[in-house]
């Protein structure tokens, strides 16, 4: 029977301080998601093969990274400042790209959802 070899996780320099490579974890997650966002969005509206192997390859990319963080950074930290920095990202491109505006006070609303995930995971005493 064929063994299996397992994929190697991404090396770390061993002289990254721990925040370094959780901030690094961070933007890359994001955005590999938004990548993957953006291309699932174009597959739906024009059925491209290319949008479709783009966006799924930045999602096998993007569990690999965050498999090779997770041995290094604490999951909650990563996980929520991933999501604070794809949010932004995500607002980015619709606003840009896909000429989408959010009204005041909807803008507002995720001004204090994305305060609220960022306190969670800063906030000294916490868990």
């Amino acid at each position: 029977m064929p063994t299996i070899r397992s994929v190697p996780l991404l090396p770390v320099p061993d002289s990254w301080p721990l925040p370094v490579v959780a901030l690094a974890a961070m933007a890359v997650l994001a955005g590999l998601d938004l990548l993957g966002a953006v291309a699932a969005k174009h597959w739906a509206e024009d059925g491209s093969a290319v949008a479709l192997v783009g966006g799924v390859l930045a999602f096998v990319v993007l569990f690999w990274v965050y498999a090779s963080s997770l041995r290094d950074a604490e999951l909650a930290v990563v996980t929520m400042g991933w999501i604070v920095l794809l949010q932004v990202g995500i607002l980015l491109v619709d606003r840009l790209h896909f000429g989408t505006s959010l009204p005041a006070d909807k803008l507002a609303a995720v001004v204090v959802a994305l305060a609220a995930s960022v306190y969670l995971v800063v906030a000294p005493g916490t868990v």
